[in-house]
């Protein structure tokens, strides 16, 4: 075995290549799941990225509601991606002591009941796949049918629990 300095020095060399597999990427993915990896993210800037991607995924809402009553089925599809892969991103933006009543909408009672909060995560995530799914099929109807129930079928299973709901004006 090498010694770590000996390693070092081979690496800042180029003695090595960087090897990466779609095993490797996922294996990463899981890992960053951990919640000793997901206190690494400073509250402040997990605030701040979880405030930018739902306001990501409100506007991709938005554009499939516009398209879908437009009957551009097949321009939902892109939009539906976007809430797939955003969905993906929600557990780790929520790192414990990420809770501040004056910046963030989110209720203490994401860390008091986490696998509940990832499981909404998920569940956004199988209802967009649906939704995206269902658009390729270039069906209107049924898409019209998912667009129907997924605020409360996929969003609402998060929000309703775990944000404060907005001020009424």
């Amino acid at each position: 075995m090498l010694e770590r300095p000996l390693t070092r020095r081979a690496w800042l060399g180029g003695a090595f290549d960087l090897v990466v597999s779609n095993a490797l990427l996922d294996e990463l993915e899981r890992a960053l799941t951990y919640p000793k990896l997901r206190e690494r993210v400073e509250p402040e800037e997990a605030i701040e990225s979880r405030q930018k991607l739902m306001k990501e995924q409100g506007e991709a809402w938005k554009q499939i509601q516009e398209k879908t009553k437009a009957g551009d089925v097949a321009a939902v599809v892109p939009e539906a991606e976007k809430l797939v892969q955003t969905s993906k991103e929600i557990p780790r933006l929520f790192p414990e002591g990420s809770l501040d009543p004056k910046k963030s909408a989110a209720k203490p009672e994401i860390w008091a009941k986490w696998s509940d909060f990832e499981s909404a995560a998920k569940n956004l995530q199988t209802q967009s796949e649906k939704l995206r799914d269902t658009a390729k099929t270039g069906n209107a109807a049924a898409t019209q049918q998912v667009v129907q129930t997924f605020g409360r079928q996929a969003c609402g299973t998060c929000h309703t629990p775990f944000r404060v709901p907005p001020k009424q004006s």
